[in-house]
């Protein structure tokens, strides 16, 4: 009688095990198919900038938005419209620091990505010595006039 329900309880186990690791296979296979599902989602989420990755927390459409120009090849453009909205955001003439930040940072970006062709494409979008020393000058400026911690009344 005792060995009958030995074997009674060895096939119960068997039977549990195998119905566990069936579960545990089902359960990963539709982990791995969420992820799938989810990274398809989100890389077709915006057909616009599929490969627009964000650095330093801003996409370049959104660079492209904040500066108003529609090409990359246009330095002309991105220059004029950075060196307006840079001072017309300054904190002297009633500008507001964080509007100011965002417009350096979108030319930061745009300077990124302008590299990122040129040692890409050697031959293609040239930089311009102008723009150069417009962002240095910028920079420069934008550092000065960064408010410490202490004095922020944001």
């Amino acid at each position: 009688m005792a060995r009958y329900l030995a074997k009674i309880i060895g096939l119960g186990a068997q039977a549990m095990g195998r119905a566990l690791v069936k579960t545990v296979r089902q359960e990963i296979e539709a982990f791995n198919e969420a992820a799938r599902l989810h990274q398809a989602l989100n890389n077709n989420s915006n057909d616009a900038a599929v490969d627009d990755n964000k650095v330093n927390g801003m996409t370049l459409t959104e660079a492209r938005q904040i500066l108003n120009v529609k090409d990359l090849d246009d330095q002309k453009a991105i220059d004029t419209n950075y060196q307006h909205l840079f001072r017309a955001n300054e904190k002297p003439s009633g500008g507001s620091f964080y509007l100011q930040s965002k417009v350096y940072r979108a030319k930061e970006r745009i300077d990124q990505e302008l590299v990122k062709l040129q040692t890409v494409f050697p031959g293609g979008i040239p930089p311009s010595s102008a723009a150069a020393s417009i962002g240095a000058e910028a920079e420069a400026h934008f550092k000065a006039t960064k408010p410490g911690p202490e004095s922020r009344t944001d």
